[in-house]
């Protein structure tokens, strides 16, 4: 009876040694974990073209470095990224746009006369300078909050959950957002989702500020008829700049010559034909960015040169 039960005992350290290494083996050292959600849930998720199932859920085992990461969904666009994998979990968020081009619908009879669920979101500018808040409201027909997630450059890489608002009685909802000056310039999204995170509805906007503008002349002196040429570097992330020039006369109130686009390299360039009814004396032209959280000056005279 006794070598009966040591075999029990021996067999049972077998069995929970072998469960136990199993359980340790499930996530190979070194490599990466994906957590993958989408709006709408349940859409097909490829690895490398290779199918991985459907959201919410995870990747597990994912070699690091690069690879390239899709979502689909029928009647949807697909959404595809290149990512970079480490050790470690990695979350990814796709929030799909519908494509009429694909949604077909193969019963035209009506099923129900109730309107469909759908939330909607509106920003109250569309730049936003550093140190400001922007007011987002929309609509809810049928649940009781919203999720507000933001995207944008830096830490909002990923996606960032701001709030929950909650919709009123007459489905309206609203938050106020005031990032401080910590926020880096650039565009943002923000998606705003039912809490089962089946629609959504985005909102696209601009943030400036946190930089500055520059600028320099070719030649601090010039005649009439001679062509200046400015240039500078805007980083505070607006997407042109303003130039104004004042001097004698007519100048002495600014002239503006006009708005520039700001290069993806942050640079800008302006060529200023000097005509013959110019003024003697002394300029100087200011450059803005657009909306006037920076500026910048140089000076330069007509009509002094031999």
């Amino acid at each position: 009876m006794n070598q009966k039960m040591d075999g029990k005992i021996i067999f049972s350290i077998l069995l929970c040694s072998i469960l136990v290494s199993g359980c340790i083996s499930g996530q190979e050292s070194g490599k990466g974990t994906i957590h993958l959600t989408s709006s709408p849930s349940g859409a097909d998720v490829y690895l490398d073209n290779q199918y991985q199932g459907t959201t919410p859920g995870n990747i597990s085992n994912v070699e690091q470095g690069n690879h390239t990461l899709e979502f689909r969904y029928s009647g949807y666009r697909s959404w595809s990224t290149e990512i970079s994998i480490s050790s470690g979990i990695s979350s990814f968020y796709a929030a799909l746009i519908p494509d009429p081009n694909l949604q077909v619908s193969l019963d035209k009879t009506p099923l129900t006369t109730t309107a469909p669920a759908k939330v909607t979101v509106q920003a109250d500018k569309k730049t936003l300078i550093l140190g400001e808040s922007m007011l987002f409201s929309g609509t809810s027909f049928g649940p009781n909050n919203v999720l507000l997630t933001i995207f944008g450059p830096g830490y909002y890489s990923k996606g960032v959950l701001l709030d929950r608002p909650k919709v009123n009685s007459a489905g309206l909802w609203s938050y106020s957002w005031n990032p401080g000056f910590s926020i880096q310039s650039g565009s943002y999204i923000i998606v705003v989702e039912d809490e089962l995170m089946t629609i959504s509805d985005r909102v696209e906007f601009t943030v400036v500020g946190g930089g500055e503008v520059t600028i320099t002349s070719n030649s601090f002196s010039a005649a009439r008829g001679e062509i200046l040429r400015f240039s500078g570097r805007c980083t505070t992330g607006a997407q042109n700049v303003l130039l104004v020039l004042y001097g004698p006369d007519r100048f002495s109130g600014g002239i503006e010559l006009g708005s520039l686009s700001v290069a993806a390299d942050k640079t800008w360039n302006f060529k200023y034909t000097l005509d013959s009814t110019m003024p003697t004396g002394s300029y100087t032209m200011y450059v803005y960015d657009i909306p006037k959280t920076s500026s910048s000056t140089t000076q330069f005279t007509v009509g002094f040169t031999s």
